[in-house]
C-alpha cells in the first residue's frame, strides 16, 4: 500500500462534558501541550506520509490554531453528533484521495505508533479493523440491587484508530445518517463489513476524567526516557522605581530591578535552566542585551522561548525549582501567585513547579539590599 494513499481522521468536536471545566479535554493541557497535540504527534511519528486531517467544533478556530501552532493540519467542521462529525470529515477527506482511512479519537493521544502498520495489514482480509484489549477482570450486571455473573470470554475493550477502505467507510456513513451508533465500527458492522479485531495498546488511554489526566501524565514521563537537568543563576541590582517582578508576579517595593528587560531574575534563572537542559546556550545568546527590541520586554517571553525549543524536540519539562535570595521585597506572601504563574506559562501542573526564598544572614550584595540573584534548575525528559 502507497503511504500517500493513507488519511488519518482526528476526531476533535467533542465537548469533553465528562472531565469537567470549561475547555475541551482535546485542548487541555497535559505535559506543556495539550491532549490534541499530543494525539497528532502520535500520527505523525506513526504514518509520517499519511494525509492528516482533524474535526473540530464550530467555534473552535482559534483554539486549534494555539493548540497546534502554524504545523496545524486542515480541518473539517464537526456536527451535533460524532458521527456527524466523522461523516463531516470524510467527505472532507476527498480532496486527498486516500485508499484507507484511519478514524481516531483526539481523546486517545497514546499508543497509535503500536498499531498503525499492523492496522493497515489487517486490511488485507478484512473490511474494517480495530484495536483492543481483551478484558481480564470478571464481569457483573447490576440492576435494582442485584448482581449477575456475566461471561467475559471473548469480551474485548475497542479503541482507536480504527482502519477502513474510504470509499467503503464513507458510503456506509452516509448510509448510517441519523442512527445513534457508539463508534465507527458498529456503522460498519451494521452494514454487513467485515469486522476484525487485533491487539491494542495499554497506552491508548481515553481521556474521559481527572484521573486520566493524571495517567496520561505518567504515560509521557515513560515515553521520555532521557533525563536532562539543567542550572541556572542570574543577578539584578537594584535601580529606582516602586516594583520589581519576580517570576513573572509584580510587586510593589522602594526601588526596581535594573536591567535591560524587566528584570525578572527568577525568570531569567529558569530559562537559563531551561536552555541549560537541552544544551541550547543560554539567555544572551537568544535575546541579547544590546538587541532594543528586547528593552523593557516582560520576561515571559524568554521562557516561553526555552519550552517551545524543548517542545520541539519532542521533550516535556518534569519539574522547575527556583530559589530567590534577597532581603526585601517577602516573597512568601506572593509564593503560591508565583507559582501558578510559572505553571501558567510553562504550561504545566503548579505541582511540577517550585519556587522558594531565603537571604543570605545580612552578608555579601543581597545582604546589603543592593540587588536580587537567583538560582533555578530544571528538570526535562526527552524521547530517547
Amino acid at each position: 500500500m502507497s503511504p500517500s494513499r493513507i488519511s488519518v481522521l482526528i476526531v476533535a468536536a467533542g465537548r469533553g462534558a465528562r472531565l469537567g471545566g470549561e475547555v475541551p479535554k482535546q485542548y487541555r493541557t497535559l505535559m506543556g501541550r495539550s491532549v490534541l497535540a499530543w494525539a497528532v504527534e502520535g500520527v505523525r511519528r506513526a504514518l509520517p506520509h499519511a494525509g492528516v486531517l482533524c474535526v473540530i467544533g464550530a467555534g473552535d478556530e482559534a483554539a486549534y490554531k494555539a493548540a497546534l501552532g502554524d504545523d496545524a493540519p486542515s480541518f473539517a467542521i464537526g456536527g451535533a453528533s460524532r458521527q456527524e462529525s466523522v461523516r463531516n470529515g470524510l467527505k472532507a477527506l476527498m480532496a486527498q484521495n486516500p485508499e484507507i482511512v484511519l478514524i481516531h479519537d483526539a481523546a486517545r493521544p497514546f499508543g497509535i505508533e503500536a498499531v498503525a502498520d499492523r492496522l493497515v495489514a489487517a486490511l488485507a482480509d478484512a473490511d474494517a479493523v480495530a484495536p483492543g484489549l481483551a478484558v481480564p477482570d470478571s464481569l457483573r450486571r447490576a440492576a435494582d440491587g442485584v448482581s449477575t455473573a456475566l461471561s467475559r470470554e471473548g469480551v474485548w475493550r475497542v479503541q482507536t484508530p480504527q482502519a477502513f477502505r474510504y470509499r467503503d467507510i464513507l458510503a456506509v456513513h452516509e448510509a448510517a445518517a441519523g442512527a445513534a451508533m457508539s463508534d465507527d465500527l458498529s456503522v460498519a458492522e451494521a452494514a454487513g463489513l467485515k469486522v476484525k479485531l487485533i491487539a491494542g495498546d495499554e497506552r491508548a488511554i481515553k481521556i474521559t476524567s481527572g484521573d486520566d489526566l493524571t495517567r496520561a501524565e505518567a504515560i509521557v514521563l515513560a515515553m521520555r526516557g532521557d533525563v536532562r537537568t539543567g542550572h541556572g543563576y542570574d543577578v539584578h541590582a537594584f535601580g529606582p522605581g516602586d516594583h520589581v517582578m519576580l517570576c513573572g508576579v509584580k510587586l510593589a517595593h522602594d526601588a526596581a530591578l535594573a536591567g535591560h528587560s524587566d528584570a525578572d531574575v527568577g525568570l531569567h534563572a529558569l530559562t537559563d535552566a531551561l536552555l541549560g537542559a537541552i544544551g541550547a546556550a543560554d539567555i544572551g545568546a537568544h535575546f541579547p542585551p544590546s538587541d532594543p527590541k528586547w528593552k523593557g520586554a516582560a520576561s515571559d517571553a524568554f521562557l516561553r522561548h526555552a519550552a517551545g525549543l524543548i517542545s520541539a524536540r519532542g521533550g516535556v519539562i518534569a519539574h522547575v525549582d527556583v530559589t530567590l535570595v534577597c532581603e526585601a521585597p517577602k516573597v512568601s506572601p506572593h509564593r503560591a501567585a508565583m507559582v501558578a504563574r510559572v505553571a501558567d506559562i510553562l504550561q504545566i501542573d503548579p505541582s511540577r513547579v517550585s519556587v522558594k526564598a531565603t537571604t543570605t544572614e545580612r552578608l555579601g550584595f543581597t545582604g546589603r539590599r543592593e540587588g536580587i540573584a537567583a538560582y533555578a534548575t530544571a528538570t526535562v525528559r526527552l524521547p530517547l
